[in-house]
C-alpha cells in the first residue's frame, strides 16, 4: 500500500477492511501489494493500517479474508484469542510505534479453544498438555458468565469472549485507551463465520464512521 493510500483514520482504515472482506466473500480478490517490487519495498521498514489479534486457527488467514497485501496488517494470534502481557506488548507496539489506526479482535464460529473450555466447564473433557488448560483457565470465567446469562451455545460464548477480551485490553493497556480517547484508534470486536467469510462486528470503541 503506497504512502498516499494507507488509509489514516479509525474509519479509513474499518473501509479498507470491509472493502477486502467483501471482495473475498463475493469471490473477486484482487490480491492487491503482493508483487515482486512491494515485496522489495517493504524490507526498510513497514506501515501497517490495521492489527489484528485473532485465534490462530488455519481457517482465520488474515490476509485472505481480508484481500490485502504484504505490510498491510499486523498480525498477533494465538488459540481463542487470549491476552496476556505478550499480546499486549505487541498489540501495544503496533499503536505506539506502527500507528495503526485499528485494532480488530477477530473471533469465528467454532472455536476449538472455546469448544475445549465448555468441554471443561461440563466435566466433559480434560486436555492433558499444560499450556492447553492455561488456555482454557483464562475462557473459562467467560463460558461461566455466558452460562449465567442462560447462553449455552458455542457462537453465543465466543461473542462474549471477544466482548471481554476486548475489556480486558482496554483495562490493562492505558496506551490503547488513552489511544481510543485521543481519536486516533478505533478497537473492532468481530466474529467471522466460517462457512460465509463474512465478518460481523461485535462491538466498538471508538469512531469507525
Amino acid at each position: 500500500m503506497t504512502e498516499t493510500k494507507r488509509p489514516q483514520t479509525p474509519a479509513e482504515a474499518w473501509a479498507a477492511m470491509t472493502a477486502g472482506n467483501h471482495r473475498f466473500v463475493t469471490g473477486a480478490p484482487a490480491h492487491p501489494r503482493q508483487d515482486i517490487d512491494h515485496r522489495e519495498d517493504l524490507a526498510t521498514g513497514q506501515r501497517p493500517f490495521a492489527a489484528l489479534f485473532g485465534c490462530a486457527d488455519s481457517r482465520l488467514s488474515a490476509e485472505i479474508i481480508f484481500d490485502v497485501g504484504l505490510g498491510d496488517l499486523f498480525v498477533v494470534r494465538n488459540a481463542g484469542q487470549v491476552i496476556g502481557e505478550t499480546i499486549l506488548g505487541s498489540l501495544e507496539y503496533s499503536v505506539e510505534v506502527l500507528g495503526v489506526p485499528l485494532i480488530l479482535v477477530l473471533g469465528h464460529d467454532e472455536c476449538g479453544a472455546i469448544r475445549a473450555t465448555i468441554n471443561h466447564t461440563e466435566g466433559k473433557q480434560a486436555a492433558a498438555g499444560k499450556f492447553i488448560n492455561v488456555l482454557v483457565k483464562q475462557i473459562e470465567p467467560t463460558v461461566l458468565e455466558a452460562n449465567a446469562q442462560g447462553k449455552f451455545e458455542i457462537d453465543e460464548v465466543t461473542e462474549l469472549h471477544v466482548q471481554d477480551t476486548i475489556k480486558e485490553m482496554l483495562a490493562q493497556s492505558k496506551l490503547i485507551s488513552d489511544a481510543i480517547a485521543a481519536g486516533k484508534l478505533a478497537v473492532v470486536g468481530a466474529n467471522y463465520k466460517l462457512t460465509l467469510g463474512e465478518i460481523h462486528p461485535i462491538v466498538t470503541f471508538g469512531n469507525i464512521g
